[in-house]
Protein backbone atom coordinates (compact mmCIF):
# COMPACT_ATOMS: atom_id res chain seq x y z
CA UNK A 1 0.00 0.00 0.00
CA UNK A 2 1.23 3.56 -0.31
CA UNK A 3 0.30 6.86 0.82
CA UNK A 4 -0.04 9.89 -1.34
CA UNK A 5 0.02 13.54 -0.16
CA UNK A 6 -0.40 16.46 -1.96
CA UNK A 7 1.18 19.86 -1.70
CA UNK A 8 1.84 23.01 -3.22
CA UNK A 9 -1.79 24.81 -4.17
CA UNK A 10 -3.45 27.68 -3.34
CA UNK A 11 -4.82 30.86 -4.89
CA UNK A 12 -3.41 32.94 -8.20
CA UNK A 13 -3.83 35.38 -10.28
CA UNK A 14 -4.31 34.35 -14.05
CA UNK A 15 -0.78 34.06 -15.73
CA UNK A 16 0.61 32.65 -12.68
CA UNK A 17 2.12 29.67 -11.74
CA UNK A 18 2.33 27.07 -8.83
CA UNK A 19 4.13 23.94 -8.33
CA UNK A 20 2.38 20.87 -7.18
CA UNK A 21 4.19 18.56 -5.38
CA UNK A 22 2.87 14.62 -4.37
CA UNK A 23 4.96 12.80 -1.72
CA UNK A 24 4.24 9.23 -1.86
CA UNK A 25 4.95 6.88 1.61
CA UNK A 26 7.64 4.43 -0.26
CA UNK A 27 8.95 3.85 -3.29
CA UNK A 28 7.07 3.80 -5.89
CA UNK A 29 8.82 1.18 -8.32
CA UNK A 30 6.04 -1.37 -8.46
CA UNK A 31 3.95 1.92 -9.31
CA UNK A 32 2.87 1.54 -13.29
CA UNK A 33 1.40 4.51 -13.37
CA UNK A 34 1.35 7.95 -11.83
CA UNK A 35 -0.33 11.36 -12.59
CA UNK A 36 -2.45 14.36 -11.76
CA UNK A 37 -6.25 14.23 -11.85
CA UNK A 38 -8.47 17.33 -11.10
CA UNK A 39 -12.09 17.69 -10.22
CA UNK A 40 -13.77 21.04 -10.82
CA UNK A 41 -17.13 21.65 -8.91
CA UNK A 42 -19.98 20.23 -11.21
CA UNK A 43 -17.49 18.14 -13.33
CA UNK A 44 -16.21 14.52 -13.47
CA UNK A 45 -12.48 14.04 -12.43
CA UNK A 46 -10.06 14.06 -15.19
CA UNK A 47 -6.45 13.28 -16.12
CA UNK A 48 -4.28 16.05 -16.66
CA UNK A 49 -0.93 14.68 -17.16
CA UNK A 50 0.34 10.98 -16.42
CA UNK A 51 3.79 8.68 -16.97
CA UNK A 52 3.16 5.79 -17.98
CA UNK A 53 5.18 3.06 -19.33
CA UNK A 54 8.30 3.87 -17.88
CA UNK A 55 9.01 7.57 -18.47
CA UNK A 56 6.72 8.11 -21.08
CA UNK A 57 4.20 11.01 -20.06
CA UNK A 58 0.67 12.28 -21.48
CA UNK A 59 -1.40 15.03 -21.10
CA UNK A 60 -4.48 16.58 -21.26
CA UNK A 61 -5.22 18.65 -24.29
CA UNK A 62 -6.29 21.93 -22.44
CA UNK A 63 -2.92 22.04 -20.23
CA UNK A 64 -0.75 21.10 -23.39
CA UNK A 65 2.67 23.65 -23.36
CA UNK A 66 2.00 25.07 -20.34
CA UNK A 67 1.72 22.14 -17.46
CA UNK A 68 4.93 19.53 -16.78
CA UNK A 69 5.04 16.82 -15.09
CA UNK A 70 8.39 15.50 -13.42
CA UNK A 71 9.37 13.39 -10.33
CA UNK A 72 12.52 12.71 -7.98
CA UNK A 73 12.02 8.97 -7.34
CA UNK A 74 14.94 9.49 -4.65
CA UNK A 75 12.28 11.39 -2.97
CA UNK A 76 9.42 9.33 -4.03
CA UNK A 77 7.51 12.63 -5.32
CA UNK A 78 6.16 13.40 -8.22
CA UNK A 79 5.36 17.32 -9.35
CA UNK A 80 2.98 19.27 -11.39
CA UNK A 81 4.73 22.72 -12.52
CA UNK A 82 1.61 24.64 -13.83
CA UNK A 83 2.35 27.69 -15.80
CA UNK A 84 -0.03 30.65 -17.48
CA UNK A 85 -2.63 29.19 -15.54
CA UNK A 86 -6.36 29.87 -16.54
CA UNK A 87 -9.75 30.49 -14.17
CA UNK A 88 -10.77 27.35 -15.60
CA UNK A 89 -7.65 25.70 -14.10
CA UNK A 90 -9.84 26.24 -11.11
CA UNK A 91 -10.06 22.95 -9.60
CA UNK A 92 -8.63 20.24 -6.66
CA UNK A 93 -5.71 18.42 -7.77
CA UNK A 94 -5.50 14.68 -7.17
CA UNK A 95 -2.40 12.70 -7.20
CA UNK A 96 -3.16 9.17 -8.58
CA UNK A 97 -0.74 5.75 -8.07
CA UNK A 98 -1.66 2.45 -10.14
CA UNK A 99 0.13 -0.70 -8.88
CA UNK A 100 1.73 -3.24 -11.24
CA UNK A 101 -1.05 -5.46 -9.49
CA UNK A 102 -3.72 -2.77 -10.93
CA UNK A 103 -4.64 -1.40 -7.47
CA UNK A 104 -5.46 2.41 -7.86
CA UNK A 105 -4.20 5.20 -4.75
CA UNK A 106 -5.75 8.65 -4.24
CA UNK A 107 -4.50 11.51 -2.44
CA UNK A 108 -6.94 13.75 -0.77
CA UNK A 109 -6.74 16.49 -3.57
CA UNK A 110 -4.91 20.21 -3.10
CA UNK A 111 -7.32 23.35 -3.96
CA UNK A 112 -5.78 25.51 -6.89
CA UNK A 113 -7.70 28.85 -7.69
CA UNK A 114 -7.38 30.88 -10.63
CA UNK A 115 -8.70 34.66 -10.19
CA UNK A 116 -9.19 36.29 -13.10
Amino acid sequence: QVQLVESGGGLVQAGGSLRLSCDASRSTFNINVMGWYRQAPGKQRELVAVFSSGDSTRYADSVKGRFTISRDSDKNTMYLQMNSLKPEDTAVYYCKAVSSFGVAYWGQGTQVTVSS
